[in-house]
């Protein structure tokens, strides 16, 4: 790598911090004044109105970003007339077309509300459209189980299963706050680190976006008050679709190309990666079914809700169920650093997410209703976790929400910072 690489990268990511801080309390203030909010019930865990539309001033950020390091790439690589890689830019246009039409669809869906299944059709609409428009689909497992490339009637369906399973993951884990931001911030970031690794410019630019853009939402959704903004329907969609495209994208390619000292395997990778989400949601799908119920019947059965019910805040939870998923990340790391054959990896991965993310579930319900030691330190444990009363949450949430507070709007995060440090 570079440095004309860690100069675009650098830029496009400050870039989408930037666009973010600039609209945050833009759309934050139409949110409230056209009363776009989601407001509490028996079945969600806020007890006052939130504002919705966080995932407009995420997606801004993604735009703006990419536009910027599309810019820089073209500025600083010399060798950026090559073919291949003006494909690969021009490739990413039905993708971010599909993130518009996700971010319409998410929108209309946290202001007016749509049908599950109305859902469903634009979902698998957008991801043929993007499997045609880029000529990629899932049609290879690169030798895992024996199998190489198959037939488009096999891989398209299998693609579009896939996408909407990932969409509807994102979309279901997010229940508290900082979950499904960040979540999508570890993926993205673990996602730009194998494009990287891949020698893949464009994509890296995008998943660094992604994430910078994520992370200043993340801040204000987990540590503001007047300042905080839920993503919505809006934000998960485009986030969905955007991690399908790298799954697709990923998986599509040779494994080798990701190799650095041994084959890896693409569907261990990506899963390890989306563990978290992907296996909470077949967990929760299953017992729906299993129960009678619709797959997209709302309720209070998902590994969030397991935190929460035992007390915990939502910060812990939140940072709980990432250090999970990086915890199944470490493992698929150590099967490739130790040479184990592809099917192992896989196998690895998934066990590790059933024991992990479905034992933690299955731990967490059985102790809330034990009277055991554990159980009880468990309900000590979850006091401490609520840090929202200490002085320095207080202070720091006071900093974020001050912007909001001021009848000019004038104050904004970075103009405070730097005069906070100059006196």
């Amino acid at each position: 790598m570079n440095i004309y690489v860690l100069m675009a990268l650098l830029i496009s990511s400050v870039a989408s911090l930037l666009a973010v801080h600039w609209i945050y309390f833009k759309v934050l203030k139409i949110a409230k004044v056209k009363n776009l909010v989601d407001n509490p019930d028996a079945r969600k865990l806020q007890k006052k109105p939130v504002p919705v539309v966080g995932g407009i001033a995420v997606f801004f950020g993604v735009a703006f970003g990419l536009l910027a390091g599309t810019v820089m790439q073209f500025a600083f690589n010399q060798e950026v007339t090559d073919a291949n890689i003006y494909f690969t830019s021009t490739r990413l246009i039905p993708v971010v077309l599909a993130m518009v039409i996700m971010l319409y669809t998410g929108t209309m869906d946290d202001i007016i509300g749509l049908t599950p299944l109305s859902r469903i059709v634009i979902e698998t609409l957008v991801i043929l459209c993007m499997i045609f428009s880029t000529g990629l689909c899932i049609d290879s497992l690169h030798g895992l189980w024996g199998i190489y490339e198959f037939s488009w009637w096999i891989g398209v369906p299998l693609t579009i299963l896939t996408g909407v399973g990932i969409i509807n993951a994102v979309n279901m884990v997010d229940g508290v706050n900082g979950l499904s931001s960040g979540l999508c911030i570890t993926c993205s970031v673990l996602f730009g680190v194998a494009f990287l690794f891949k020698g893949d410019m464009v994509n890296a630019i995008l998943s660094f976006c992604m994430a910078s853009s994520l992370f200043l939402f993340f801040v204000h959704n987990v540590f503001g008050d007047k300042s905080r903004m839920f993503i919505g329907d809006a934000g998960t969609m485009v986030m969905g679709v955007l991690m399908t495209w790298f799954v697709i994208y990923i998986v599509t390619d040779d494994v080798t190309t990701y190799a650095v000292s041994s084959r890896i395997c693409s569907p261990a990778m990506v899963l390890a990666f989306l563990s978290v989400p992907v296996f909470d949601t077949l967990r929760v799908m299953t017992m729906r079914i299993k129960n009678g119920l619709s797959p997209f019947s709302p309720d209070k059965t998902h590994l969030h809700h397991a935190f929460v019910a035992l007390g915990i805040s939502h910060s812990i939870t939140a940072l709980s169920m990432i250090l999970i998923n990086l915890a199944i990340v470490a493992i698929w790391v150590l099967m490739v650093c130790v040479g184990a054959p592809l099917q192992c990896q896989l196998y690895a991965v998934v066990l590790a997410s059933v024991l992990l993310v479905w034992g933690t579930y299955v731990f967490l319900e059985h102790e809330k209703t034990s009277n055991s030691r554990k159980a009880q330190w468990l309900r000590s444990f979850s006091v401490k976790t609520h840090l929202g009363k200490t002085d320095w949450w207080k202070s720091f949430t006071r900093f974020l929400d001050a912007p909001e507070m001021d009848e000019n709007g004038s104050r904004h995060l970075f103009d405070r910072l730097k005069r906070k440090f100059m006196n």
